[in-house]
């Protein structure tokens, strides 16, 4: 059997409600499992004319499935946890001296510039994710790119703000915990 991108694409239509019931039971999350959803139909449109030999097409559609919310869990591992910013929030003024606020005004300043230096899009995607809390499936549609691409931007003014503060930046969920990126 070979079907063609069209095929792929008509299946994955048909197979829609089925595919979105199998990545729930594995991811658990709607928002996940609807992200998934949305940039597998966009991989699919994206491969064109193409013809591949797949024996198991349903299983190659949830594979790539599981594929994009492997991707869209490493973004979201970027994020700080609870504590993290609880304890940033706690940090009281005594424990503040004053080579300490030289020092956090140098870093605020290397951020400013290191936030200049970014194009605008993931200026604006860095500062919306983080600060605003915007999620990344409204952002892709903001921008009218996809959700991988969201993330891909993020990771990539996240890694440039990184090297300006000259920090190491490190995976803290998902597969390649651990790892500097």
């Amino acid at each position: 059997m070979e079907p063609s991108p069209f095929s792929l694409l008509r299946l994955f239509l048909e197979q829609r409600s089925e595919l979105r019931r199998r990545l729930k039971y594995r991811l658990g999350s709607d928002d996940l499992v609807n992200d998934a959803l949305q940039e597998t139909y966009l991989r699919i449109e994206r491969m064109g004319d193409s013809r591949s030999a797949l024996s198991n097409p349903i299983g190659y559609l949830f594979r790539m499935a599981l594929n994009v919310a492997a991707d869209q869990r490493q973004v979201d591992a970027r994020y700080l946890t609870g504590s993290e910013v609880e304890e940033l929030l706690n940090v009281g003024a005594e424990t503040l001296d004053p080579a300490r606020i030289v020092h956090a005004q140098f870093e605020v300043h290397a951020l400013e510039k290191a936030l200049r230096e970014l194009s605008s899009r993931q200026r604006e995607i860095l500062t919306a994710a983080r600060l605003d809390d915007v999620p990344l499936s409204e952002l892709a549609l903001r921008f009218g790119i996809s959700v991988r691409m969201v993330g891909k931007e993020l990771r990539k003014a996240l890694f440039h703000c990184g090297q300006r503060l000259d920090r190491k930046i490190t995976q803290r969920f998902g597969p390649g915990a651990g790892k500097e990126s």
